[in-house]
């Protein structure tokens, strides 16, 4: 139960005076609907009004304040003009210019004679000074802040209406019980949360916005610790409820599945394996994330799990994000499973009637060993005789709650991902799971060729692909929409697809994300049997597509993708024996971050790297794609440059539990109070009350 203290805070934002509904709802856009929303919702500017000239000396272009008298006003012939009035003070003279504003509320502001305090950014135009709609207008006798803070809005939503709506919510934050250890706040010269968060709202120069401030620190290390506590409790509590089961085998169906692989294992597969395998022949349930680089060889490492389970006297579940995943995937396993003895099927929303009540007869059965599939593997109608290890393909789809519901069908869990995960995000999003990383890429992977080129040498990208495709070569050309929009100039697949066709010919096909299922397959299907030696393509190929005969990537509007993204469709070449290359074509001109990227793409094949790097030019919101999957969006803490704060609130988390299990000790009951706060609702019922 939510302490008594927090009550305020989780009030809606329409107690707040002068908070209607319609307010409330813009609100909620930028902010929330509670008012540890807006007290979460940190400034991210501010309007310094101390500079107080006398207007013969005022700068133009800056923020001034100033004490004038009003003399007239002067009101347009013609609508369409702006409404001026003229100020003075002893020194100089200035206009007031106001677009669309009433009458009857300029002849009250600014009364003829009146003096008046105004604060706006001053111009100089045809050498008059003049300003445009003054932030404040008012009496001497009146107060104006000297320094105003600015936060994000939305249309409809003026920055004073927001601010005093945040003043109010300040207003009910309580001096709560301090959760963190003394000591480490002494060292630290933190403030009690309260001072910190009233401060941090309070910022007097740009400084004062800096993630390092010490206000910012305090604020960023409790969400983080609350992350980490909240992680901690949620795996604690899976490892006491599901206990899982020792899935041991022999070896047998592993070393069959070896002898008819045509490559040896990498060191760091083999690692991986070990790893997963002490998991599984462990009484406690696995929850291992796998993750490594495009084409490091986690399918075949997740296989051999697979066959463990198997031979333990189990089932197994593979499942894929897309049904051209999932059809590849049991394409490649096939072999494999025939040399081992094992019998393979397929399961997605195509199967349907008499064919997909056969196998679920025979799943039930347990006469199917391994089911490769889409979500359609976890319906209700799908039923396990004995389930002993589900492998979930491309993580970042799926949330803490989606790894909780799996493991709640009674199987050992293992997810993989081709999306190298920095090790502050893994520690952040994955801190509840157990992770394996597959470093390097097997042999025979060749090394792929990455150049960037301005729009200008289109024509010379097709007179290369014309060549390649001469001497049998296979491409890709990925362009970022599929039909031409209004609002975004980019070049769509469709349009890109008819003109490569009438350049070189038939050998060009098309797939992207609104093609029917059956249709889309087919295409990739011609493409891999080399009917089709070009597809052009949305990022409907960005994961795991596999035709090692491809060399070639062209990516359109590569300024338009994130690093991963574009690291992931590089990684669709350079999967055989050929020598490989990526064209990375941009329109220009470039802002410096896509510079950075597209340099960086250039420069490093290591996922690693270009993981951390993605992290520094994005942030880890939009690197997880957080908003389609669920995953956990920080709102005080920025772990591209907290990252410190972060392994120090995993320690502090993990010393915390092995002396305080249940969070009953004073500092316990405190921590109770920040989970709370932080929505981390969900960890805090797994604690024991009695």
């Amino acid at each position: 139960m939510r302490p008594a203290i927090l009550f305020p805070l989780f009030a809606e934002t329409l107690s707040l005076p002068g908070v209607g509904p319609r307010l409330e709802k813009l609100i909620a856009a930028v902010a929330g609907k509670r008012l540890k929303d807006l007290v979460f919702h940190l400034p991210s500017g501010v309007i310094d009004r101390s500079y107080r000239p006398k207007l013969i000396a005022a700068e133009a272009g800056r923020i001034v304040t100033v004490t004038v008298n009003v003399l007239d006003h002067l009101e347009p012939r013609d609508k369409r003009q702006p409404y001026r009035v003229r100020c003075t003070d002893d020194t100089a003279s200035m206009e007031l210019v106001f677009f669309h504003a009433h009458q009857d509320w300029l002849n009250k502001s600014l009364p003829v004679g009146s003096q008046r305090v105004i604060s706006g950014r001053i111009e100089r135009f045809n050498n008059r000074l003049q300003m445009t709609h003054p932030d404040y207008i008012a009496a001497p006798d009146e107060a104006m802040p000297l320094h105003e803070p600015v936060y994000g809005l939305t249309e409809g939503l003026s920055g004073k209406v927001l601010a005093k709506a945040i003043r109010g919510a300040l207003g009910k934050v309580p001096v709560m019980p301090e959760w963190l250890d003394p000591a480490y706040l002494k060292a630290r010269g933190w403030a009690p949360f309260h001072e910190a968060i009233k401060k941090a709202h309070a910022p007097v120069h740009e400084e004062d916005l800096q993630p390092l401030t010490p206000e910012r620190q305090r604020l960023a290390y409790d969400e983080l610790l609350a992350n980490q506590l909240a992680l901690m409790l949620i795996r604690k509590q899976l490892r006491l409820t599901n206990k899982g089961r020792v899935l041991k085998g022999e070896g047998k169906l592993k070393a069959r599945a070896l002898a008819a692989l045509s490559f040896t294992l990498t060191d760091a597969q083999n690692q991986a394996i070990a790893e997963i395998e002490a998991d599984m022949a462990s009484p406690t349930r696995m929850l291992r994330l796998l993750q490594g680089d495009v084409g490091s060889g986690k399918t075949v490492v997740a296989f051999m799990a697979l066959l463990d389970a198997v031979e333990a006297g189990a089932q197994g579940a593979f499942m894929a994000p897309t049904e051209i995943l999932a059809r590849q995937h049991i394409a490649a396993l096939e072999p494999l499973a025939q040399a081992a003895g094992v019998r393979m099927a397929l399961l997605t929303g195509r199967e349907k009637g008499a064919p997909r009540e056969a196998l679920l007869k025979a799943l039930a059965a347990g006469e199917i060993n391994i089911l490769v599939g889409t979500h359609a593997l976890f319906s209700e109608d799908v039923n396990f005789r004995d389930l002993g290890l589900a492998v979930v393909d491309e993580q970042h789809r799926f949330g803490v709650h989606q790894r909780m519901t799996l493991q709640g069908k009674g199987a050992d869990v293992l997810v993989m991902t081709a999306t190298p995960i920095p090790r502050t995000l893994a520690l952040t999003a994955y801190g509840d799971m157990d992770v394996s990383r597959l470093h390097g890429r097997p042999p025979g992977r060749q090394p792929v060729e990455t150049r960037v080129l301005p729009a200008a040498r289109l024509e010379d990208v097709v007179e290369h692909l014309r060549g390649a495709m001469a001497k049998g070569a296979r491409a890709y050309w990925v362009c970022p929409l599929v039909e031409e929009s209004e609002k975004i100039d980019l070049a769509a697949a469709e349009e890109r697809c008819k003109e490569l066709q009438a350049s070189l010919g038939p050998m060009v096909g098309l797939v992207h994300g609104k093609m029917k299922p059956a249709e889309r397959d087919s295409a990739m299907a011609r493409f891999k049997a080399g009917e089709i030696t070009l597809l052009v393509a949305t990022t409907v190929i960005e994961v795991g597509v596999d035709v090692p005969e491809a060399t070639i990537m062209v990516v359109e509007h590569a300024e338009r993708f994130g690093l991963a993204q574009l690291h992931q469709l590089r990684g669709r070449v350079g999967r055989g024996a050929g020598k490989s290359s990526c064209l990375l074509v941009y329109h220009p001109p470039l802002g410096e971050t896509a510079k950075a990227r597209l340099a960086t793409l250039r420069d490093t094949d290591d996922g690693f790297v270009i993981a951390e790097e993605d992290l520094r030019l994005r942030g880890p919101g939009e690197l997880l794609g957080t908003r389609q999957s669920g995953q956990l969006e920080f709102r005080l803490a920025d772990i591209s440059v907290h990252g410190e704060l972060l392994a120090a609130a995993r320690d502090d988390a993990g010393l915390i539990l092995s002396r305080d299990p249940d969070l009953k000790s004073d500092r316990g009951v405190a921590l109770r109070v920040l989970l709370y706060l932080f929505g981390r609702d969900e960890a805090v019922k797994y604690l024991r009350t009695g």
